[in-house]
């Protein structure tokens, strides 16, 4: 595994820790970011659930995001992410929060002072029973603020919804056995945006 392009452009990284952590392969990640790139993508603050090896929020970072949280509840793959993170030199600009998902989701939902995401990554394990569940809770927490874009893996043989939440689906990419969908949060309608919050118009 290595960054693909950007400011550490060919740094190795450490492996998957287990059999459990599937990572994101390279060929996948780099058609990834290619679809961000011609949608207009440019991530700044980035969220990437089932970190894993920390890869995909690695990349970003490279390519010019400001700040990353990775949130990985297994201890092993947890200290893979902190490794690759001092390597790229990107430990300072990141947190890796060792604990699940629905954790980390929760406690965004509790705190009124929650900073949501421009680019939110989750890939999880594909045979995850509560992966859809989990894209719609994800999807309709203060995590996700207009233009947010979520990005999920997934086998093909999973259907997700058209909607998720705040997130309506874009594109859905399939590599062999892997395939991820790109979501977006739209901006309100203009109708939205013209009732005040009675529902009655303004003056």
């Amino acid at each position: 595994m290595r960054v693909i392009s950007g400011d550490r452009r060919g740094f190795q990284l450490k492996g998957p820790a287990g059999r459990f952590t599937r990572p994101m392969a390279d060929k996948v990640r780099g058609a990834l970011f290619s679809m961000l790139d011609s949608l207009g993508v440019v991530p700044e603050r980035v969220l990437d659930l089932y970190a894993g090896t920390g890869g995909i929020g690695i990349e970003a970072l490279s390519r010019g995001a400001e700040w990353a949280d990775f949130v990985e509840q297994n201890s092993a793959a947890a200290a893979v992410v902190r490794a690759n993170l001092a390597h790229t030199r990107f430990d300072d600009v990141s947190r890796v929060h060792q604990e699940a998902v629905s954790t980390f989701v929760s406690r965004a939902e509790r705190d009124s002072q929650t900073e949501p995401y421009d680019f939110i990554i989750m890939d999880p394990p594909y045979a995850d029973p509560e992966l859809v569940p989990t894209l719609e809770r994800v999807g309709g927490s203060p995590l996700v603020e207009s233009g947010t874009v979520l990005v999920i893996g997934h086998s093909p043989r999973v259907a997700l919804p058209e909607q998720a939440g705040k997130l309506e689906r874009l594109r859905e990419r399939c590599h062999g056995d892997s395939c991820f969908s790109i979501y977006e949060a739209p901006p309100p309608s203009d109708n939205d945006q013209s009732h005040g919050p009675d529902g009655q118009g303004e003056e």
